[in-house]
């Protein structure tokens, strides 16, 4: 079985007197292991649709099957236990405390987990050594470079170990050259097991992804 099943999933909001479709009956399977990107130009549900499948918005009507387990008919808080073990989140915005040095940033997401001081703040380490930043654990965002800064973010999502890392448009606010480098980071994590599913409108972002996914007007268009 795969590890992801999106079955028939319908996303409505309403605006005003009208009814919008985000998503009109979206069909996904995803193996453990796969690259996928999700394509499409703005409006096209994709952001949507990573939110629905990382537990963050209840679908009008569908299934979010993960691991066998059907996302939402989990009570809430079992919902969340369950995003907080099994699921890393990426986003456009790095979302750093800007407080906090990018080793006291990863170890935020430990928070909840029953683990002594050093051994977070170990695994933190491990997981900035992963993303190259190893020897910056004390920086502040301020005093990181715009790259490094997603690349905290990205050890932040990875150091729970989760099955799946979901990213929205991770390389959106970086340069062409460094919007490489941590197209690079995530294929060296997928090459390693981790299961990737990004969203980009970038084209040259799903050059590194085992499979694309189209999507237009809440709809797939075709799978590549």
């Amino acid at each position: 079985m795969s590890l992801i099943e999106i079955s028939n999933v319908k996303k409505q909001y309403t605006s005003g007197d009208d009814i919008v479709e985000a998503l009109r009956g979206v069909d996904i399977s995803i193996e453990a292991g796969e690259f996928i990107t999700i394509m499409g130009q703005s409006g096209s549900g994709k952001s949507t649709l990573l939110s629905v499948l990382g537990g963050m918005n209840h679908p009008t009507c569908g299934t979010v099957e993960m691991a066998g387990v059907n996302l939402y008919q989990l009570p809430g808080e079992k919902l969340a236990d369950f995003r907080a073990q099994n699921l890393g989140f990426v986003f456009q915005s790095f979302h750093l405390i800007p407080y906090l040095t990018a080793i006291e940033n990863v170890m935020l997401p430990l928070a909840i987990v029953k683990m002594s001081t050093p051994a977070k703040k170990s695994a933190a380490s491990q997981a900035l050594e992963r993303v190259g930043l190893g020897t910056k654990l004390d920086r502040l965002p301020s005093q990181l470079s715009g790259g490094e800064q997603e690349r905290v973010a990205i050890a932040r999502a990875i150091v729970n170990n989760p099955h799946i890392l979901l990213a929205d448009e991770p390389t959106g606010n970086l340069d062409s050259r460094t919007s490489q480098e941590v197209m690079a980071l995530f294929r060296e994590l997928n090459d390693v097991g981790q299961t990737v599913v990004m969203v980009t409108h970038n084209p040259e972002n799903g050059a590194y992804s085992d499979r694309t996914i189209t999507l237009k007007d809440g709809i797939v268009l075709g799978q590549a």
